[in-house]
């Protein structure tokens, strides 16, 4: 064959072979930093999910009569585990499991602080009625006598708060109402709130009428009451406390929503109040709500 066919050829065919080589290797660099990126990332997820496990190993949760909420918790707390066992042998390169335990975690955190601000927020309460307590023990009790009644009061308080809270109440709403009993956002035109909430079934509850009693707490941290304190009482935990609303219910076993009406007589301000319910002498719920300016 001829030479001049030949070597312009060899040219053309070394020129491809030098372009496929360049491509193989920009290909494999490519390839390289992309898994680099994908075990950086994971390695990010693993210690996101470390750290939510050390929160839920961390967090001690108080004596509640709620015991679903602890339980809830500590399924959260198992899920997270078997998620981090899942992520840590998982492939960096399966990208599409690696984006759904990333969502995963999402979720998981914002179950965990949901549940975290119930328990809070009950266990707060808990405290609060405690000192109360204390307070009226103080009145009627020589120094000695005191101290062994403060002591089997908070063993009592500790007992009944676990045990005796049959009753759970859910689907908590409240409605600010003006003077013609329509929706209101501002504050200052607030003449009545109306609460609405969900008295769950319950078939091992006894039945028959029930009085449900409502404490509101100002942000202040003051109890908002009844004007008359002749009829503003009830029991609780070998005393008497006050309530803010009160209202007695058929209670059948049997989901029931209720409804419940404070009516404005004092100046509101802007915070976050809480609603302490009880019945048959336990408190049964806690929620708060945040009335803005």
């Amino acid at each position: 064959m001829n030479k001049k066919v030949i070597i312009p050829i060899l040219v053309v065919l070394v020129a491809a072979i030098g372009a496929l080589v360049y491509l193989y290797f920009a290909q494999k660099q490519e390839m390289t930093e992309m898994v680099e990126q994908m075990e950086f990332e994971k390695s990010e997820l693993e210690d996101e999910y470390e750290d939510l496990a050390m929160q839920f190993d961390g967090y001690q949760t108080p004596n509640l009569s709620n015991d679903s909420l602890t339980q809830l918790l500590s399924q959260e707390q198992q899920r997270v585990r078997d998620l981090l066992e899942e992520l840590r042998i998982t492939k960096a390169t399966n990208a599409r499991r690696i984006a759904e335990l990333k969502k995963e975690l999402a979720t998981v955190r914002q179950v965990m602080v949901s549940y975290v601000h119930q328990i809070d927020s009950l266990n707060q309460t808990n405290q609060r009625l405690t000192a109360e307590n204390r307070q009226v023990r103080e009145q009627y009790a020589v120094v000695q006598q005191q101290a062994e009644e403060l002591q089997q009061q908070n063993s009592d308080l500790t007992e009944k708060v676990t045990r005796a809270s049959i009753l759970e109440i859910t689907a908590f709403k409240v409605t600010p109402l003006n003077k013609r009993d329509r929706k209101t956002s501002n504050i200052n035109q607030m003449q009545k709130i109306q609460f609405d909430f969900t008295i769950g079934k319950n078939i091992t509850c006894s039945r028959g009428l029930k009085d449900v009693y409502m404490r509101i707490v100002r942000p202040d941290g003051e109890l908002i009451t009844l004007p008359d304190p002749q009829n503003r009482l009830f029991a609780f935990e070998n005393s008497e406390i006050e309530y803010s609303i009160k209202k007695e219910i058929e209670y059948a076993g049997e989901a029931l929503d209720v409804t419940m009406y404070w009516t404005v007589g004092e100046i509101l301000y802007p915070g976050t109040y809480n609603a302490d319910f009880f019945i048959d002498g336990a408190l049964v719920a806690s929620f708060p709500f945040t009335l803005k300016k």
